[in-house]
């Protein structure tokens, strides 16, 4: 059985330790050299690029999130060992691990961490498809002959050289299909190496719960509960016909990741389809009109991006969470995108005035989605005043100066409430 040192990132026969650094971090596998599909996911990124860059918190618990009224985006390992994990509301989190070093995001600098592992990527195969700023999936089909090595080495190497370069780790899923890759990189986190050969899928899902399938939230597996189905045997055993006829064409979907069965293939390139700004409060707020200002400004960064990335959107969204944490989501769909923020504030700002529930509420948001792309500013041709020529042409001037003279150099009365 071929085994790897995921250390010197050499190939052998046989034992529990590298013959050539005698190191343990051994992976074995029967299926080893011939898997090329892999999902690469970073290690606590946000608070391991923070440790990164100051040594002195290295051995402390470290949160990533706003304030306490915001909510948790990432955990180093430490404090998930008292139970934090992301999405958690920060006062909650704080009562679980009450020494943490909160730190509040620096996207600057992470984004500056995930284009140098993207180059690294690049460098192995072109078939690269990322999902967020810390994780992607690789396809290295044929990469051999170039490389003179199987995938698993040039895995091995990938995450050798980012610990070596820029000092953070990442956990390695090998598999022969995106679905299978992706369950392998949790299995062993941090710094995993994890490989679900063909042989041993059926297997290795059998017993798993449904909720490992993207998109079975928590709704969804109270449905499927419901019925009787809570793990991947489950879902065998009930039949595509069934499920078909239960679930329409989820229950195909879920047939056929049962038995570990994907077809998707790795895309190097995913077309942006949403942006979005949103804000926590300090305090819940109920104050109409200062919620108000806030909605102005969230469309102004949701236009001021969609300008930066030349594209416009058909649909307006705006996102509530009340004080008791229900989220509320509204959005209308325009007769012609836009990428103006006098019409994504008008529209944004006409959703919440319908909105009857009276507050108070502890974030607000604003988004952009069905995005197309523009090369040129967006003038409608609707008769929606805000939405005028001449009122874009007006915009059109503001960021104008904005570029000239910064982005306060020109600012509405509105976003001063």
């Amino acid at each position: 059985m071929p085994v790897l040192c995921r250390d010197c990132e050499n190939l052998f026969e046989a034992g529990r330790r590298c013959p050539s650094c005698q190191s343990p971090r051994v992976t074995q596998h029967e299926e080893l050299t011939s898997l090329a599909i892999a999902h690469m996911d970073c290690d606590a990124f946000y608070a391991a690029i923070e440790k990164r860059d100051r040594p002195e918190i290295r051995d402390q618990p470290v949160i990533i999130g706003g304030g306490r009224r915001g909510v948790v985006s990432t955990a180093c390992y430490i404090a998930r060992m008292y139970g934090v994990h992301s999405a958690m509301p920060m006062f909650r989190a704080l009562k679980l691990c009450p020494d943490a070093v909160v730190i509040k995001p620096r996207m600057q600098a992470y984004s500056e961490a995930s284009k140098q592992i993207r180059a690294f990527m690049t460098e192995l195969t072109p078939a690269i498809e990322p999902l967020s700023l810390d994780e992607a999936f690789l396809d290295l089909s044929g990469t051999e002959r170039s490389h003179g090595a199987p995938p698993a080495v040039l895995l091995a190497r990938l995450v050798n050289r980012m610990e070596r370069e820029i000092g953070l780790t990442g956990s390695i899923g090998l598999s022969h299909n995106k679905f299978l890759a992706k369950l392998a990189s949790d299995l062993n986190k941090p710094r995993g190496f994890s490989i679900i050969g063909k042989a041993e899928t059926a297997a290795f899902l059998a017993k798993k719960p449904v909720g490992l399938i993207w998109g079975v939230g928590a709704v969804q597996q109270k449905r499927l509960a419901r019925s009787g189905i809570r793990t991947f045997a489950d879902l065998r055993r009930r039949g595509r016909e069934r499920l078909e006829s239960e679930f329409g064409a989820e229950g195909i979907r879920l047939w056929h990741l049962a038995q570990g069965e994907d077809d998707r293939r790795v895309k190097p390139s995913r077309p942006m389809r949403s942006m979005s700004s949103e804000t926590t409060f300090h305090k819940d707020i109920s104050d109409r009109e200062v919620l108000n200002g806030y909605i102005w400004r969230l469309s102004e960064k949701v236009s001021a991006r969609s300008k930066r990335k030349e594209l416009a959107g058909r649909v307006v969204t705006l996102k509530l969470k009340r004080h008791d944490f229900k989220l509320v989501t509204r959005r209308r769909t325009l007769s012609e995108p836009t990428q103006a923020a006098e019409h994504i504030y008008t529209i944004a700002n006409r959703l919440f005035e319908a909105e009857t529930h009276p507050g108070p509420y502890r974030l607000i948001g604003v988004g952009l989605s069905d995005l197309v792309g523009f090369t040129e500013p967006v003038i409608p041709s609707g008769s929606l005043d805000p939405e005028s020529a001449k009122s874009i042409r007006a915009e059109q001037a503001a960021d104008s100066i904005r570029q000239r003279f910064g982005p306060d150099a020109i600012r509405k009365g509105r976003s001063l409430r």
